[in-house]
């Protein structure tokens, strides 16, 4: 058998923060390793990763021992001592999560106690501390949770970038158009330039394009990426809000709600609700790509959650037509806001995985096939959990590099 001659020992498809992460674990843990990244933007952190709203999560949200809460409470430290080591502006700031309904007062006491399973210090708050915090905002209840902060996500992911070591193609060169795997002698991709990439072990990082990456590889991923735009404004009144102020979430629904975060720019982000998008990258109602919405329209997972969350699911559609019912949404938690506080800012798209029977996949979601490792759901919080992940996608992909190596 005529010999491979590979361009890398890993090849990692996908340039956001989870992506480069891996790269940089590799490289790290494992010396010497040849690290290959195909991006097919012209720069790192394009979509997810730079159009999230900068939050560094404490990981109170998660289920205990769930990976989101794991990765997410080690990352947040890890974060922030990342961008302090590397120079990327941050700031831990705290944040509040308030209830303004009676309602949503036991499912305020859970999270106190999964913040305590989760090793979290929370401060509960009456309605008098609350404007301690934060004079503007009105609730009845609230829990502080101090370990929360914010940083730049872009110039994390391209710091990791520069300190993998790793060869990043970009554009073209990084766009991949096929994949062709044996089990005997690797992975060759190739990309939209015409060029080949050859490697002994592929990393699909591809975030909203994660399935069709693995279906590429010749895997069934066994879920499908709905895509869910989040719309964001920008408070045209920062001075309103201090830090960060978010609704107690429905334990239904992977999404947090309308909430405010203070950015390390001093800018306060309002949102996102969580409406479908009509293409992967689909960051307008304007934008829509045919192909990629039949395939979610083709997908049974699509129809059994539209038919079990309909009512959740107008509402966010309702603020989005419509300002003065996404207004009214920030005025339960920020009184005095106006509709003419709001000014839009660039949305984004989350990369959600749906099971065949509509089940939104709550926790992150790493698959193996051979010389393959597939992440096929790091939504929010993968940013701040981006190092830990990172970590352990290396790991899978050098003991699949060893095995390969051995046979």
């Amino acid at each position: 058998m005529k010999k491979v001659a590979y361009d890398c020992d890993v090849l990692v498809i996908g340039g956001g923060i989870v992506g480069l992460a891996t790269a940089y674990a590799l490289t790290r843990t494992t010396p010497g390793t040849r690290v290959t990244v195909l991006e097919k933007e012209t720069g790192p952190a394009r979509h997810q990763t730079g159009r999230n709203s900068g939050v560094i999560h404490s990981g109170i949200y998660y289920r205990p021992g769930s990976l989101k809460a794991r990765y997410a409470v080690r990352g947040a430290a890890e974060m922030v001592k990342f961008c302090a080591e590397y120079g990327v502006a941050h700031e831990v700031t705290g944040k509040l999560i308030v209830a303004t309904e009676r309602d949503e007062l036991p499912r305020l006491h859970a999270l106190v106690q999964r913040g305590r399973e989760n090793g979290i210090p929370v401060r509960e708050l009456g309605p008098a501390q609350i404007t301690e915090y934060e004079p503007e905002v009105r609730g009845l209840a609230a829990i502080h949770v101090g370990t929360t902060g914010t940083c730049d996500y872009g110039a994390v992911a391209a710091r990791l970038a520069e300190a993998s070591g790793a060869e990043i193609r970009y554009g073209a060169r990084g766009e991949v158009v096929r994949i062709d795997r044996r089990a005997d002698r690797g992975v060759a991709v190739r990309t939209a330039d015409g060029s080949v990439v050859r490697g002994k072990v592929l990393v699909n990082c591809a975030g909203l394009h994660c399935d069709g990456i693995a279906r590429l590889t010749g895997d069934d991923p066994g879920m499908r990426i709905v895509p869910f735009r989040g719309e964001y404004f920008e408070l045209a009144r920062p001075e309103l809000v201090r830090g960060l102020v978010y609704p107690v979430p429905d334990p239904a629904f992977p999404f947090l709600g309308v909430h405010l975060t203070r950015g390390i720019d001093g800018g306060v982000h309002v949102g996102p609700n969580a409406v479908p998008a009509l293409a992967r990258e689909g960051y307008g109602w304007s934008v829509v790509r045919p192909r990629e919405l039949a395939g979610t329209l083709g997908w049974p997972g699509s129809w059994h959650m539209a038919r079990r969350h309909w009512r959740y699911g107008a509402g966010e559609l309702r603020r989005s037509a419509s300002k003065s019912a996404f207004t009214e949404a920030v005025r339960r938690l920020l009184p005095a806001v106006r509709a003419d506080d709001l000014v839009a800012a660039p949305a984004g798209v989350r990369a959600q995985a749906v099971l065949r029977d509509g089940t939104l996949v709550d926790d992150f979601l790493i698959r193996e096939g051979a010389r393959a490792v597939h992440v096929l759901n790091a939504p929010s919080p993968a940013a701040t959990a981006s190092l830990p992940i990172g970590r352990e996608v290396a790991r899978r992909a050098v003991s699949a590099l060893r095995v390969a190596e051995g046979s």
